[in-house]
């Protein structure tokens, strides 16, 4: 491989490492927020248990975060030369925007997020939980604005020399594709998130332990997810049409779509191939990609042979991430609709099977998240910004033994970090909020996968031992 294509994979694996970490941190910081404010106002224990829990998942994911999106800032540079030369002009204010209000209002307050509960009091906890929840969503503003200016970039022109200028900067950040990636992502932030404490949840009501605490959690969670699945498939209809008008030929390799076509069918499966120009063993519902990209039954859909070979993305790449991330999705859906339909039975926290079943989703959000970056940058391809700038003028000329061995290198740095993670991550997770309660008696543990009624409902709630604060 040449040094382009390590360049890319290098960058590919970084990324996709380090985009695990702020997916649940943004959820996660908001989730914290809420449990803050709820142990301000009601003073109930169980609030209090839940919120030092989920601090402790929070502060390990953010470290791991913090630490692997420093490497991509050197990254850029060693490896992608030409790209800043190019662009840094209009993309190094938004990054040195989001160090100096988000980062730094993330970093002036988390400390009293993790260790001054104590110290000031549970109203200025709350605040401090806030301005941490606020600090990531601004992270993510400023870094999904200078994503999307390179998916759709506006107010800048290049020079001779191909450097390019703002010359207005708020069609530079808010630029055609921006509120549509931004909604979306923190959208899928939140499920992936919400799905994580689901499942940690349903993991302690099957053992019977931390039934309290448990239930609450996963109360919140399932009414997140049955609220911000359905949004998150809304929003992509619009990200869709969003795409259709700035990027059709990055929607045409999504749908597999070669030919330009008015009632374009919706291919369920195929496989794509690329030197013929066709779908193999194609599977289609005709007219229904009209109808979702178009909003009209014989609507027109560009084609990939509307362009050059040379101009067109990795099709199979893209088609098969794009459909791993809308079939995850409808599974999600699934779940929560689930819920919903046992919470109104009376049988959301002891129906076994789907304990299980939601205990299996934990890591689906994160799969979605990835097939879904996968399916935005290789399909922006073969250009870092779309239509102005080719991946191959912006790589470095670094020798491709270098990137390799260096790509090696974080491999390996990064499967200890994440054994390292993992490691941790099953003991907080295993203690429980309030570090294990004595398990309930067998004749009040939840009924059996049928879920039959049992005296679980009409238990009361089992007294919480006090877990020790973060950081004791």
């Amino acid at each position: 491989m040449d040094a382009v294509v390590l360049a890319r994979l290098q960058f590919a694996f970084t990324i996709g490492f380090h985009i695990l970490w702020p997916t649940l941190t943004i959820g996660l910081a908001s989730f914290v927020a809420l449990l803050s404010g709820l142990w301000w106002r009601t003073g109930r224990p169980v609030y209090r248990d839940l919120m030092r829990f989920w601090l402790k998942i929070f502060a390990l994911t953010f470290g791991v975060g913090v630490v692997t999106g420093v490497v991509m800032s050197y990254e850029i540079g060693t490896n992608w030369a030409g790209f800043s030369r190019s662009v840094s002009n209009v993309l190094g204010p938004l990054f040195m925007y989001e160090a100096l209000t988000a980062f730094f209002l993330e970093a002036g307050f988390i400390g009293i997020l993790l260790f001054g509960e104590g110290r000031v009091g549970k109203a200025m906890h709350f605040v401090a939980a806030c301005l941490v929840a606020g600090g990531t969503l601004l992270s993510t503003t400023w870094i999904l604005a200078a994503n999307s200016w390179m998916q759709t970039p506006a107010g800048a022109v290049a020079d001779a020399a191909g450097i390019y200028h703002a010359v207005d900067w708020w069609d530079v950040v808010i630029n055609p594709s921006f509120p549509y990636r931004l909604a979306h992502m923190v959208c899928a932030s939140f499920i992936t998130s919400a799905f994580v404490v689901a499942s940690v949840s349903a993991f302690h009501l099957r053992r019977s332990r931390n039934i309290e605490a448990s239930r609450t959690a996963f109360s919140l969670a399932m009414w997140m997810v049955l609220v911000l699945t359905p949004t998150q498939i809304v929003l992509g209809d619009l990200h869709g049409r969003n795409t259709l008008a700035h990027q059709p030929t990055k929607l045409a390799a999504m749908e597999g779509l070669w030919d330009t076509t008015r009632g374009a069918p919706m291919t369920l499966l195929a496989w794509p191939d690329m030197s013929a120009e066709r779908n193999r063993f194609a599977i289609e519902v005709p007219h229904v990609a009209s109808l979702y990209l178009t909003h009209s039954w014989n609507g027109e859909v560009q084609g990939l042979k509307a362009v050059p070979p040379a101009d067109r993305p990795d099709v199979p790449v893209v088609f098969f991430a794009f459909r791993i991330m809308v079939g995850i999705g409808l599974v999600l859906l699934a779940t929560a609709i689930t819920g919903a339909i046992l919470r109104a039975r009376g049988r959301l926290y002891d129906t076994r099977w789907f304990l299980r079943v939601v205990m299996a989703t934990a890591p689906l959000g994160y799969v979605a998240v990835l097939a879904g970056w996968t399916t935005t940058e290789a399909g922006r391809q073969p250009w870092v910004v779309y239509g102005a700038l080719r991946t191959a003028d912006a790589v470095a000329p670094v020798a491709a033994g270098a990137v390799a061995s260096t790509l090696l290198v974080f491999i390996a740095a990064y499967a200890v970090l994440l054994v390292a993670f993992l490691w941790f991550a099953r003991r907080i997770v295993i203690a429980g909020p309030a570090g294990g309660e004595t398990p309930m008696p067998s004749a009040l543990r939840p009924g059996p996968d049928r879920g039959a009624p049992t005296l679980a409902g009409a238990a009361p709630a089992l007294p919480a031992r006090p877990a020790p604060a973060p950081g004791e």
